[in-house]
């Protein structure tokens, strides 16, 4: 009998010792077919922009192709619900923006929880919201601005491309830091937004940069500050948010590479180092400067750390501005 268990604990071992590299073997294949990048967004924004160039890098460096899956709607929320329940394989992967963390709060009731229904695999970059305005407005500056709404509460008007967006969500943080009043009027879009601004009908804009600089290079729109802690290099003349008094305020929109919870940690830890090896190509730095932002390589944790900061700082604002998504 004793003999018998001996011999069955024995072929145990060695069929899982021979399992094992196999295992190891079919995992380290990955990907052995096209893998899909899913983004929220319609194609020709920044975060299509983003997704196009990091998914034309990794294709290149890991001979896979790498297909951007557009699927706009309900805030991006469809986008995310369909990673969510995607088979967490490594063949379907997000492209998230601050939608993802300020969605939590926006909808009730709470559509997902991005802590756990996703894993971080890598920060990307961000594009820095910029506060611009029609050239007949009133203020020049964020100085201005301030006096402006100060002197009249409630009276300057600014656009954005809708409720809970990621612009307005900033116009917000930026009254509460001024500690001025000022009346937001949504659009559906920023096409819309940027054309009314333009226009006269609303005199200041918050809007991200890549979206602003065409009216602004035609002197259609002056770009009074960048809210972020660098100067945009696209607009290298305007003075950051810190320099026109706000030290330490921040408000980008931010890119990162999300995928399905329980996606296996090699290919995770994988992707992760393909991305960063990404970041660090010149074509890279290059596209993603093009469209008003930055790369920003780092850990895997950085990003589970900024995702976790920014859910609760949108939950605050929504609650305290009483933020109704459209």
């Amino acid at each position: 009998m004793r003999d018998t268990i001996s011999r069955r604990q024995a072929l145990t071992a060695i069929a899982a010792a021979a399992a094992t590299p196999l295992a190891a073997q079919a995992q380290g294949a990955w990907p052995e077919h096209p893998v899909s990048i899913v983004v929220g967004y319609s194609a020709g924004g920044a975060v299509d922009a983003v997704a196009r160039t990091l998914g034309q890098a990794l294709q290149k460096q890991m001979g896979q192709t790498f297909l951007v899956d557009n699927k706009p709607g309900a805030g991006t929320n469809i986008a995310v619900k369909y990673v969510i329940n995607a088979k967490p394989d490594g063949y379907t992967l997000l492209m998230a923006a601050n939608a993802l963390a300020a969605n939590m709060s926006l909808f009730q009731p709470q559509p997902f929880d991005a802590e756990k229904d996703l894993v971080p695999v890598a920060l990307i970059g961000r594009v820095p919201v910029v506060l611009a305005a029609n050239p007949g407005a009133p203020f020049s500056n964020v100085k201005q601005l301030i006096e402006a709404a100060k002197k009249k509460p409630n009276s300057v008007a600014f656009a954005s491309p809708g409720n809970g967006s990621t612009p307005h969500m900033a116009a917000e943080l930026f009254a509460r830091a001024a500690g001025i009043d000022l009346m937001h009027v949504p659009y559906k879009g920023g096409a819309q937004a940027i054309t009314d601004v333009v226009g006269g009908q609303v005199p200041l804009l918050a809007m991200n940069a890549l979206e602003v600089k065409p009216m602004a290079e035609s002197g259609k729109l002056k770009v009074l500050a960048v809210l972020s802690p660098q100067r945009s290099p696209i607009f290298p003349d305007v003075p950051t948010i810190a320099e026109s008094g706000f030290k330490g305020f921040e408000a980008s929109v931010w890119y990162a590479l999300m995928a399905p919870a329980h996606t296996p940690a090699a290919i995770v830890d994988k992707l992760h180092a393909e991305v960063q090896k990404a970041l660090a190509s010149p074509e890279v730095k290059e596209r993603v400067t093009a469209v008003g932002g930055e790369v920003i390589p780092g850990t895997r944790q950085q990003l589970a750390q900024l995702l976790h900061s920014e859910i609760q700082r949108y939950a605050k604002l929504v609650k305290d501005a009483n933020i109704k998504a459209d």
